[in-house]
């Protein structure tokens, strides 16, 4: 067994635990390594204390000590952060908040993600029961110039990007309120930037109006978007608090940190 510090009570496992972790985000908080005595002031452990549990959290490799005295985070947690990362699948995080909107509005919520110059519907929510609904069938395809969540991937390229699309595409499009003009596109992107959402005005379908937010992965890239589809006339500004707030949800079940007023 281990010699406790002279005259010191028994450590309630639960207390170790607690003390472990206010060490880790003591190192957590600076990129160099941390001496021990910088440590043992932060978390107002004693020395002899602050010392042990480091050296057992090196030993399973949590903690590296680069030079006598000083620590910082070990590779251990990468490995580990890795592994929860992996498990991290957009859809899984989106669906029961994307039911939970459907609740709220009546209308469909559609989880798209980009596939080369068009995006792909990877998941919706909908009521059976609900009369003129707008649902776009899972696995169905857009351009993305034509379409809400397009045009927020189209809005994340830069310059140079957008026009290489447009020049592929040829900006085709699907009735009269189709952006077909460069310029028109990239004012609407602009917005799109600016907003943090984006939207079709029965650019891709006549009756129909989308409004989309983005889903943004932990290293701060768009890798789905969150849309509401309604009937042109039923389309309420009231649900865009919302649609943010539920994009903002799943976001940060992927690990983002999002900014307090919307994606900059």
């Amino acid at each position: 067994m281990r010699k406790r510090d002279s005259g010191a009570p028994a450590t309630p496992t639960i207390q170790v635990i607690e003390r472990m972790f206010s060490l880790i985000d003591v190192l957590a908080s600076r990129e160099e390594a941390v001496s021990l005595k910088e440590i043992s002031e932060k978390t107002g452990l004693h020395p002899s204390t602050t010392h042990r549990i480091l050296n057992d959290l090196a030993t399973g490799r949590f903690v590296d000590r680069p030079e006598a005295g000083n620590y910082r985070l070990g590779m251990r947690l990468l490995e580990l952060g890795n592994l929860v990362k992996g498990r991290l699948n957009v859809r899984d995080a989106a669906l029961t908040p994307m039911r939970e909107l459907h609740k709220l509005i009546q209308q469909p919520v559609n989880l798209s993600m980009r596939q080369g110059d068009e995006i792909v519907y990877i998941e919706r929510a909908y009521s059976e029961r609900s009369g003129m609904q707008v649902v776009r069938a899972i696995g169905g395809r857009a351009p993305l110039h034509l379409t809400s969540t397009g045009k927020l991937f189209l809005a994340a390229d830069d310059t140079t990007r957008v026009r290489a699309y447009a020049t592929r595409t040829g900006l085709a499009g699907h009735t009269r309120n189709s952006i077909t003009q460069l310029p028109i596109l990239e004012r609407e992107l602009a917005k799109a930037r600016q907003y943090g959402i984006a939207r079709d005005n029965e650019e891709l379908e006549l009756g129909v109006r989308c409004m989309a937010a983005g889903i943004y992965d932990d290293q701060d890239r768009l890798v789905a978007g969150l849309s509401i589809s309604a009937p042109a006339d039923r389309l309420d500004e009231s649900w865009l608090g919302k649609l943010q707030t539920t994009a903002n949800e799943i976001s940060s079940a992927l690990g983002h940190k999002t900014p307090a007023a919307g994606h900059a």
